[in-house]
């Protein structure tokens, strides 16, 4: 069995592995990156954040060809080919692994396409088949930074073989436009790949456990989403469970738990048959299978690896970012855990320490927010003041036809100081970083309301929400108390 060596080993080659192993190569590190797949990029590029917005988009223009027959001008239906969208998404997708590619190997970062688990603390056993024999050897290094990422959650009662029943990588791939489709899951891959769906045609129902669409986010922030999707999808059930999936050969009959339903709430059948059914409720870490036993990592009950703030794991020569090592599974935070861990390897001080993680659903519309939520606080009885400037007081939304947004600034009553930003509204994931930055800076409202936001911009909205933190808008006019 043949033996190879390397400074610093990455597992995993998706949005953290990829920026980890560039920070080390550009650091004059020895860097080899493994990962089974010979497209860079993991599930967030392949399988995921890319293709999902990509789709988006289409289904963006299609909305807004309908919204503007209102205004005098007029589009026919689209035509939809899903052949020459499959191939658009898939060109996409090659482009950027493309570029990912070209990246490591201008960085001479070695690859080996191949799947990894530990012999031991400092040693990889490589094969071709997830499990199988070493058949391309063993990697000796000094460090390793795991990034393994995560896979589709399963719910084991429902996990039947059908290929009516998709998870969100089936989904993706956009195997036929059903007439009818159910979404089991009200969180954010539910709703988006819903969204698509809906917009290429298909008759969308989604059915969420819980009382609301997008568990944790801030209610008056989905209120302006779910009143939207509403008249989007077909049927919204909440408080509702589906306790059993069978394929009848030509649909899937689908059995509802309803005895959470109250009056108030839409209530489905017993039963209903769908073409397809969508299962997205949520994502479960990649831990198993790695040899970790092997180690001195630990993992916790719900699979994820145990990381201190600098990304090291219990064992020395291990580190681990991304959706392996913790939540949020954002591939913006594994990104900034890769420099963390990086700059840990290499003996500075480095820990990850941000105040605000910014997440974003790319619905329609979007929702975003960073820093301390409404929920959040109540949970922790931390006391804030909450700016909220309606987008019917935007002349930007008006002129597009979008006053359905909200931006909301969270503030510490004594000083002002910026908290928290949410916004739902078209473009919303474009507008939160000013957002993020105030609240990394420890800018005070009037930093962003002093500072001049280009007219007439939807931006315009999060620099009068910092002004309502003093009392008055240019735009809002609210009485004196």
């Amino acid at each position: 069995m043949s033996t190879r060596e390397t400074e610093v080993v990455v597992i995993g080659a998706g949005p953290g592995g990829y920026a980890a192993a560039f920070a080390a190569a550009d650091r004059g590190m020895q860097v080899t990156l493994v990962d089974p797949s010979e497209k860079l990029g993991g599930v967030c590029l392949n399988r995921g954040c890319i293709p999902s917005k990509t789709l988006l988009h289409l289904a963006r223009v299609i909305t807004e060809t309908k919204e503007v027959s209102e205004w005098g001008l007029k589009f026919g239906s689209p035509k939809i080919d899903l052949n020459a969208i499959r191939k658009w998404k898939d060109t996409v997708i090659a482009k950027n692994a493309a570029g990912v590619g070209q990246l490591a190997k201008a960085r001479g970062v070695q690859i080996i396409n191949a799947w990894a688990r530990f012999k031991d603390s400092q040693t990889l056993l490589l094969s071709s088949t997830p499990g199988g024999t070493p058949d391309q050897g063993e990697l000796r290094y000094g460090h390793a930074i795991l990034a393994v990422g995560s896979r589709p959650a399963v719910i084991q009662s429902l996990n039947i073989k059908s290929p009516r029943v998709m998870d969100s990588t089936a989904a993706l791939e956009i195997p036929e436009i059903p007439k009818t489709m159910l979404v089991i899951g009200g969180g954010y891959i539910g709703l988006e790949l819903g969204t698509v769906y809906a917009a290429l045609g298909c008759q969308v129902s989604v059915v969420e456990a819980t009382d609301g669409l997008l568990p944790g986010a801030d209610r008056d922030l989905v209120r302006v989403l779910e009143k939207r999707v509403r008249e989007t999808f077909k049927d919204i059930y909440l408080k509702t469970k589906v306790v059993q999936l069978e394929d009848t050969g030509k649909s899937v009959r689908v059995t509802f738990d309803r005895t959470r339903v109250t009056d108030t709430d839409v209530e489905p059948p017993p039963e209903q048959e769908y073409d397809r059914v969508l299962i997205a409720v949520g994502r479960t870490p990649n831990s198993q299978g790695l040899g970790l036993d092997n180690t001195q990592v630990t993992v916790n009950a719900k699979g994820f690896v145990e990381i201190d703030k600098s990304c090291r794991t219990a064992d020395p020569h291990i580190y681990a970012i991304g959706d392996v090592a913790g939540e949020p599974m954002l591939a913006h935070k594994a990104a900034h855990e890769a420099r963390v861990a990086v700059e840990a390897i290499a003996g500075e001080a480095a820990v990850f320490d941000a105040r605000a993680i910014p997440a974003v659903v790319f619905t329609d519309p979007e929702l975003a927010w960073a820093g301390l939520t409404e929920t959040q606080a109540a949970q922790q009885n931390i006391p804030v003041e909450v700016a909220r400037f309606p987008w019917g007081a935007s002349g930007r939304a008006t002129a597009i036809g979008r006053n359905d947004g909200l931006t909301k600034v969270i503030v510490a009553p004594d000083t002002k100081r910026v908290l928290g930003v949410g916004i739902c509204g078209v473009h919303a994931g474009e507008m939160i970083s000013e957002g993020v930055l105030a609240i990394e800076m420890g800018a005070v409202a009037h930093d962003i309301a002093l500072s001049i936001h280009p007219h007439p911009t939807l931006s315009e909205t999060v620099g009068e929400g910092a002004e309502l933190a003093y009392g008055s808008a240019t735009h809002l006019y609210r009485p004196p108390r």
